[in-house]
């Protein structure tokens, strides 16, 4: 299918370079969306219009949403997905941006005493089989992760896994918050495992299981992930902007 002519914008939250929009890029790029990276390490995230943007994506990293006392630019972050959530603008957020979407919605994070790091399939509530997410069928999706959010009063929780029971939302049409990585490339495991060394190393995590479990969905996870957020961005993009232009 060719792409279609570059008509709408993305904003993207990024907390290191690896954990980018992985094959979330390409959809977006078939999907007509210029893609523009904003670092929130280093830039100026309270001088970014909310609204503007067609779409906003908060990525994941390896900080604590609570953390703004030790990293403080995570509280311009909170603002900046406060006020996109006052506009209705569609957002989607990825493990600490997941987390982040629900701190600015009221609702808790908390440590969850243990990691949940490897691929395992999503258990759909009710809710969630009739959502987006119900694409991805039995796949397994990547968790990396050692916090976890409660379900916001306003948000509907769509999925879970025996060790961490909230593992998306939503919001109307226009909020997605996945705790897994439905982004991740299978193809790029090493980066990740470089990245994160040290977590891995102590939280004894076997990297050769990660290498062959990811081996064995460098097709099928792509194609159900990119299946569900097709759906999904489907349904934004059909919903009338609330409170932008």
């Amino acid at each position: 299918m060719s792409s279609l002519a570059s008509t709408k914008t993305a904003i993207v939250i990024r907390h290191l370079d690896f954990e980018d929009l992985g094959t979330l890029a390409p959809l977006l790029k078939a999907r007509g969306y210029d893609v523009r990276y904003v670092e929130a390490t280093l830039d100026q995230l309270r001088d970014l219009d909310p609204a503007a943007a067609d779409l906003m994506v908060v990525l994941g990293g390896p900080i604590g949403a609570f953390d703004e006392a030790i990293y403080p630019f995570i509280g311009d972050e909170l603002t900046l997905i406060q006020d996109r959530l006052a506009c209705q603008r569609p957002l989607l957020g990825i493990c600490l941006g997941a987390q982040l979407i629900a701190r600015a919605l009221g609702a808790q994070v908390v440590g969850m005493g243990m990691k949940e790091i490897g691929f395992a399939p999503l258990t759909l509530t009710p809710e969630g089989q009739e959502s987006p997410l119900a694409a991805l069928g039995a796949v397994p999706v990547l968790h990396w992760h050692g916090d976890r959010f409660d379900i916001p009063a306003a948000a509907t929780r769509l999925a879970g896994t025996d060790i961490c029971a909230h593992q998306a939302f939503s919001v109307g049409r226009h909020v997605l918050a996945l705790q897994c990585h439905l982004e991740a490339d299978p193809e790029q495991i090493e980066r990740w495992l470089v990245g994160h060394a040290c977590e891995l190393a102590q939280a004894g995590i076997d990297l050769g299981r990660l290498r062959t479990e990811a081996k064995a969905l460098q097709f099928d996870l792509p194609r159900a992930a990119g299946a569900a957020l097709s759906a999904w961005l489907e349904g934004v993009e059909t919903t009338p902007a609330q409170g932008g232009s």
